[in-house]
């Protein structure tokens, strides 16, 4: 009767795990990896720490692609590799603290595009300029320019925030604003 007990519990812990592994990696397409890396960085969510052939083993991937998935995890900030004294195999063990990986993935990525978006505004502005303060060049054509110039210069006000809002973040100053778990403020 025990045995048959802790069969069914045990059917139900794994069915529990599944649910969740299933909901996470459908999800991780968030962060730009494939649904198989999503199932890896799932099932190592429940795990202590992995190395590659015990990854493969559970998931049956090819090592490759296992590794490239490992790789892309850990660019992410969802995998981290361990060192282990004594063991020439890498082990990786998930962030488990999700708050730390989406802080980890969404400011690289904030960054990224604000870096990038506002090199790329410097520049057209500079043309722009010229454009519009060019009395050789049609009224129209120098309209243009200087309305494309304004718009690009309100634009910044975004990769501004976004700045900020990446500051924020990082520093932990977020939490002031939009507290992690509000109910244990009223305990």
């Amino acid at each position: 009767m025990e045995n048959e007990r802790n069969n069914q519990a045990r059917n139900k812990l794994d069915e529990a795990k599944d649910q969740v592994i299933g909901a996470i990696s459908e999800t991780m397409d968030l962060y730009g990896v494939t649904p198989s890396a999503g199932k890896l960085y799932a099932m190592m969510y429940f795990k202590e720490q992995m190395n590659l052939d015990e990854m493969r083993q559970e998931l049956g991937m090819s090592k490759p692609s296992m590794s490239t998935s490992v790789r892309k995890l850990q660019d992410n900030g969802m995998v981290k590799k361990k060192f282990q004294r004594g063991s020439r195999k890498h082990m990786y063990v998930a962030e488990k603290d999700f708050f730390r990986s989406f802080m980890s993935f969404y400011c690289q990525m904030w960054d990224r595009e604000v870096t990038m978006n506002m090199e790329a505004i410097k520049q057209a502005e500079i043309d722009l300029q010229e454009i519009y303060q060019d009395d050789t060049i049609a009224a129209d054509i120098r309209d243009e320019a200087k309305a494309d110039y304004e718009l690009l210069e309100s634009s910044k006000v975004y990769y501004r925030w976004l700045g900020r809002l990446t500051d924020s973040i990082r520093s932990g100053k977020i939490f002031e604003f939009l507290p992690k778990n509000p109910e244990e403020e009223n305990k």
